[in-house]
């Protein structure tokens, strides 16, 4: 329970035609990890002499690309159909999020369900692709017809029809706009260059801007395009403009009303088809996807002309039933060998009891484990929800933390495994905040005291936040000494098993000798404690050299690192304090307007320091356990296991 999950190393030898249904069972098993041993064979000449690399199955390619259609339409039909909801069915989502009801499904070969893919794709884009097609001429046009809408507004001032500025065998016609401080100088460059020209300009939209209307003969265009650029004229596209500003704004804005109604009719034949193939969709993207899995997986397997070799990682727990697994498979055609594995060639599975679980996400978010080494996920799950209740240290904050790990677990966790552990996390760490509020006299601040002139029966009195801050400085101190003591105790015991006596002596269990001391001196003086203190100090140079004596102060700045457990306590209730101030003032001080406006301080006021100082709980609590308490022990590894498990989220495998 406090090292990973002991695992073995498991060979399968099994005959050519049994190894697809072996890869089946073990995938739907999921307890395997399998390992690549193609490298291996090309690498070793003995290996090499037996056995030959195998190959993904021909039929990875068609797969995949089925697989990459099917997201396609998917993607597609989910973005067209896409509705925008209202706040309340947002709401309702997250709290009683939708669940899909698993299909039972056959299994089936993959030249089956390649066929059946095939199929269901054919007929879901004879519905969709005419539509499809349409939809992106419609965008098409519309981005035009915007576009010369827009050139239409700019010009509109200017009673012209387009087609007389459209370039011809003679003339050609431009369109822009300038600065109004640059428009003197353009017209002396342009005089500079011809006088056949006719430049007409109109105040832009705001009065620092022109439009301008230059028509020229066409031998002039070049020079007079290079000027324009010079003087950071921008230009306007005229040449598919046809008509008089006013008609092409009218004929424009009509057009856009037609596009806009067709785009949603047709957007409702999708949302139509969308109805009635999504979950078909999802079913077959789902068994393409474990299907394709399966038919890669052959890369890393070896084979002779007539059997297939594998090896795959196993917990030593499973072994006996992966092996019955693999010989039901394979009717009796195969034979297997599980070893004892070297240490540094195992991926690491963590194996903790259901209520650690959701904390396994902390650990392997800092590192993988080392195969031999202690799993702290449960001593996590026991101190991180205390630390964040005593950074927090309110009832009422408890209470409201608890009830959205309430919520994320019965809503968003239903379909969503990281929500539901994030939630149980919340729930543990509301009901210590609950617990040490209480104890500590902090319900939404002094709402009890102040509002209601009550003192809450289960404060004890010693460790009053707002009486004896002094008392939960000891308390966190201690708790702190307590911490790093006990990851000292487990890195002496990781150093000493692994062999590394040295380390375990200088690196932490000199540190428990030098607290030691200093207790015998505090309890019996000099003459008892410092002898242990003088031996600590020797070890301390001798494993570690003088700058070991360096090492002192970072120790100290360890444990006083524990603190801001009372730092952040502090500063909930005092801000807390704060707002019940504010609102009192706001009720007592401010005629009519203050019996409004105390309630909205009171409810904002809590939610943004609740929201704020949960966070910094959060924070703080996780980084006491990986900067103090890890550094302590951690060795950390490389590996992280990962099952060959086939992951269904709409589909059974009837049996």
């Amino acid at each position: 329970m406090f090292l990973p999950a002991r695992m073995r190393k498991l060979k399968i030898i099994t005959l050519d035609q049994y190894s697809d249904s072996v890869v089946r069972s073990l995938h739907e098993e999921g307890v395997t990890q399998i390992d690549d041993i193609s490298e291996r064979i090309q690498q070793d000449a003995e290996w090499r002499q037996i056995l030959k690399p195998s190959r993904a199955t021909p039929y990875t390619g068609r797969v995949s690309s089925l697989l990459m259609k099917t997201t396609g339409i998917l993607d597609f039909l989910g973005s067209v159909a896409a509705e925008e909801k209202g706040l309340r069915d947002t709401i309702r989502e997250f709290i009683n999020p939708p669940i899909f009801e698993k299909r039972e499904v056959e299994e089936m070969d993959t030249e089956s369900l390649i066929k059946r893919a095939e199929e269901i794709l054919g007929r879901v884009e004879s519905e969709t692709r005419v539509m499809e097609e349409k939809l992106n001429e419609l965008d098409s046009e519309k981005s035009t017809v915007e576009s010369s809408l827009s050139v239409a507004e700019k010009l509109k001032d200017f009673d012209i029809d387009f087609s007389d500025l459209h370039d011809s065998e003679y003339i050609t016609g431009i369109a822009g706009r300038i600065t109004a401080e640059n428009l003197p100088e353009l017209r002396e460059k342009l005089a500079e260059i011809t006088e056949e020209l006719i430049v007409s300009d109109k105040e832009g939209e705001n009065r620092d801007e022109r439009v301008l209307i230059i028509v020229t003969l066409k031998k002039h265009a070049d020079s007079i395009a290079s000027v324009l650029r010079r003087m950071e004229f921008e230009r306007f596209e005229i040449s598919e403009l046809r008509g008089r500003p006013s008609e092409i704004i009218s004929s424009s804005k009509t057009r856009l009303e037609e596009i806009s109604r067709e785009r949603q009719e047709i957007i409702s034949k999708l949302r139509d088809i969308n109805a009635e193939w999504e979950d078909e969709l999802l079913v077959l993207k789902e068994q393409l996807e474990i299907e394709k899995e399966r038919n890669e997986v052959f890369s890393h397997f070896g084979e002779t002309r007539k059997t297939v070799m594998l090896e795959a990682w196993v917990p030593l727990k499973e072994a006996d039933r992966v092996i019955a697994v693999v010989e039901e498979s394979s009717k009796g055609h195969c034979v297997t060998d599980l070893e004892e594995p070297d240490p540094e060639e195992v991926p690491v599975l963590l194996d903790n009891p259901r209520f650690a679980k959701p904390y396994e996400t902390f650990v392997e978010m800092y590192s993988p484990l080392k195969y031999n080494e202690i799993d702290p996920t449960i001593f996590m799950a026991f101190v991180f929800p205390f630390f964040f209740g005593f950074c927090l240290t309110d009832a009422g904050y408890g209470i409201i933390d608890a009830l959205i790990g309430l919520i994320l677990y019965r809503g968003l966790g239903k379909v969503n495994n990281f929500m539901r552990n994030f939630g149980i996390i919340m729930m543990s760490c509301g009901v210590w905040a609950f617990i040490l509020g209480m104890v500590a006299n902090g319900f939404i601040g002094d709402f009890f005291p102040r509002f209601l002139n009550i003192t809450l029966p289960t404060v004890i009195p010693a460790i009053d936040a707002f009486v004896n801050p002094q008392n939960i400085l000891i308390m966190a101190l201690t708790v702190g000494v307590l911490h790093i003591n006990f990851g000292l105790i487990l890195g002496a015991r990781n150093n000493i098993r692994l062999g590394n006596m040295r380390d375990a002596l200088g690196s932490q269990i000199v540190w428990l000798i030098l607290e030691l001391g200093i207790i015998l001196y505090l309890l019996g003086g000099m003459i008892v404690g410092a002898p242990v203190i003088v031996l600590a100090f020797a070890m301390l140079i001798y494993y570690n050299g003088l700058f070991g004596l360096m090492d002192i102060s970072g120790f100290l700045g360890t444990l006083l690192s524990y603190a801001r457990l009372l730092a952040l306590c502090l500063s909930t209730g005092g801000i807390a304090m704060t707002v019940n101030i504010l609102t009192g003032l706001s009720y007592e001080m401010i005629p009519v307007i203050g019996v409004v406006l105390a309630p909205i301080i009171f409810v904002f006021g809590h939610i943004a320091n609740n929201a704020f100082q949960s966070l910094g709980a959060f924070i703080n609590s996780l980084r006491l356990h990986y900067v103090e308490f890890f550094a302590q022990f951690y060795m950390g590894g490389k590996n992280k296991f990962n099952a060959f498990r086939a992951e269904r989220n709409f589909t059974k495998i009837r049996r």
